[in-house]
């Protein structure tokens, strides 16, 4: 013990955990404020993630946007490095929760932070456009973002010409702004970005999974870092699939290619 500093009492240690989320004791759950036996059966998955985040309860309309942001990134096959390392982690000894963990932390800038960055775009759109029209407003994000970087996330595919997840989520936001649950500010934005890469071009450059649920989150105001945060709960979903069907298959140290083909050799350094 430090016989300069006071000993630490009971409140002490008791502020040192405080929090807003839960209160747990003897016979007590609950979760910003209810309890979770009100909870249980009343409220859906999604909105119970709405209340553990924000603090308060969704409405319906915010509760199914959320829902379908969640839903639309729950996989994207082993192509995706998340879900092919959960599957190559299952074969190797360790427990499912340790597969999933591995799949999880794959998810870093690259792959899996794509919809936070997006937000940020959109949101620099979105306050330019306040002193100008919005596509002038996307036409100088557009350029000022690619002077640091070709790439602009939250648009265009490797796999798909037009993402299939594109046209239901967008719909879902454009239905919320007419029944005013949003105000559309990212939407209008996500739709200059794409008109700007557009222009000039024989095939379109459309908005992708990660800038669609950016849209989402950033209309449902959450703050970017959480739309990463989402991405992972949602995605999470998926690689404990893959996992849990690569341990029925039998197979052992599964590595990234068939053990038939051979690597490359580059030779001496």
């Amino acid at each position: 013990m430090n016989p300069d500093q006071p000993d630490p009492t009971v409140q002490d240690v008791a502020d040192w955990w405080s929090t807003a989320v839960s209160r747990i004791a003897p016979n007590v759950i609950e979760l910003r404020g209810r309890p979770v036996q009100e909870l249980i059966g009343s409220i859906s998955f999604a909105g119970v993630i709405w209340l553990m985040l924000r603090g308060d309860t969704a409405t319906p309309g915010q509760e199914r946007l959320l829902e379908a942001a969640l839903v639309s990134a729950v996989d994207h096959g082993p192509h995706a490095p998340s879900i092919a390392v959960a599957r190559m982690a299952a074969t190797c000894g360790i427990g499912l929760n340790n597969a999933v963990a591995t799949g999880v932390n794959l998810l870093g800038d690259a792959h899996g932070g794509a919809g936070e960055q997006c937000m940020t775009l959109l949101a620099e759109v979105r306050d330019r456009a306040a002193g100008t029209d919005v596509d002038t407003a996307a036409a100088t994000v557009v350029r000022e973002w690619r002077t640091r970087s070709k790439y602009l996330p939250g648009f265009g595919h490797r796999f798909h010409s037009v993402d299939p997840r594109r046209d239901p989520l967008l719909g879902l936001v454009e239905q919320a702004v007419a029944d005013g649950v949003v105000d559309g500010a990212y939407l209008r934005a996500a739709q200059a970005v794409e008109r700007v890469l557009a222009a000039g071009r024989a095939r379109p450059v459309p908005i992708n999974i990660d800038g669609c649920t950016a849209v989402v989150y950033g209309e449902l105001g959450y703050p970017p870092p959480l739309a990463r945060g989402l991405f992972v709960l949602s995605r999470s979903v998926g690689i404990l699939a893959h996992a849990w069907e690569e341990t029925g298959q039998g197979r052992r140290n599964k590595g990234p290619i068939p053990p038939s083909i051979l690597p490359t050799h580059l030779g001496d350094a």
